[in-house]
């Protein structure tokens, strides 16, 4: 077992973490879905689908965009929004590349017996 479980995740994973936190959240899901292949839509339009405050649309707005599932673009007083697969794709390239790397062509991992440590329990009994 690795014991690099309180370090920071590395580099590489930082974006790729963004995108699945964005994801994450179901009301972030449902905007996404809200788009159709090639549509741009304003906070307004997404206002009146869903059944969020403007408040809580944009923010769920600003964490899709600083993750880079969306992109933005102000056109006078109107800010239009679209997806961009492209980021969504490279963090599950991520996923996929460290799945090949560490677990490649294993259906189960081998059993390897790591010597149990005593529990915090048994140890003050001592």
């Amino acid at each position: 077992m690795r014991s690099s479980y309180s370090r920071a995740l590395p580099r590489a994973w930082q974006p790729a973490a963004l995108v699945f936190t964005a994801l994450g959240e179901p009301h972030r899901q449902r905007i996404l879905l809200m788009f159709e292949r090639g549509e741009r839509l304003s906070i307004g339009q997404i206002v009146a689908a869903s059944t969020l405050s403007r408040t809580a649309v944009a923010h769920h707005l600003r964490v899709l965009r600083e993750a880079g599932v969306l992109r933005s673009r102000k056109v006078g007083r109107e800010v239009w929004y679209w997806p961009d697969p492209s980021a969504v794709r490279s963090a599950l390239d991520a996923v996929d590349g460290y799945l090949e790397t560490h677990f490649r062509s294993e259906s189960e991992p081998p059993m390897r017996a790591t010597p149990a440590r005593p529990s915090a329990a048994r140890r003050s009994r001592r």
